[in-house]
Formats: structure tokens, C-alpha cells, sequence
């Protein structure tokens, strides 16, 4: 992620766990610079990503530690429904929350 006319890097995020069967996919590793915290950066980001994602999939599911509490709130600002929990790709547990395209387009995201 760009941040506008500075053309400075101050982030990423990516796709994961493509399972075409069950049509859902990940979003994650998403790291902003802590000066781009708690703005509109992360919404947005998230905003794009899921529209993409959504042209292919009919849900996106998000992995959380559970004691990041700051990421399990910033999914729930978008529209994150906690689903239950299962090991992330390391092998550690992880909170699950999910969003589904009809709610996401019903929300008018």
C-alpha cells in the first residue's frame, strides 16, 4: 500500500488459503507503519481487497491471535462475524472471523 503523493510503502496485505471447493480465501499479514495506524488506511485496504475477492469467492475469512485485540477490532469495524477458531498455517490458534458477499454487498461496502 501506497500513501498518496509521497509514493512511500507503508504497508501490505495479501490473500491466502485460496479453497476453491468451499469458495473462500483469506485476507492477512497485513502490517501498516505504526504512523498510519488507526486511520483510514486498514479500512480502505480491506475495503479493496474484499471487493476483489469477492468477484471470485463468497467468503473471506480473517485469522486473529487472540490476544491481538486491535486487529480483532479493526475486522469488526468492517463487518467481521467472530466464527470459532482453528490453527492458523504455523500451526498456532486463531480466532476466526468471517465476512460473506451478500452481507458485504447488502452493507453497501
Amino acid at each position: 500500500m501506497v500513501d498518496g503523493p509521497s509514493a512511500c510503502v507503508i504497508g501490505s496485505s495479501r490473500y491466502h488459503g485460496y479453497d476453491e471447493e468451499r469458495r473462500e480465501v483469506e485476507i492477512g499479514w497485513t502490517f501498516l507503519a505504526r504512523s498510519h495506524w488507526g486511520g483510514v488506511y486498514n479500512r480502505e485496504l480491506k475495503r479493496l481487497m474484499l471487493g476483489h475477492a469477492f468477484r471470485f469467492v463468497d467468503t473471506v475469512v480473517f485469522l486473529i491471535a487472540p490476544g491481538n485485540i486491535r486487529s480483532q477490532r479493526a475486522i469488526e469495524k468492517i463487518g467481521g462475524i467472530p466464527a470459532g477458531s482453528r490453527p492458523d498455517g504455523s500451526g498456532r490458534q486463531s480466532l476466526v472471523y468471517r465476512i460473506d458477499a451478500r452481507d458485504w454487498t447488502n452493507a453497501g461496502a
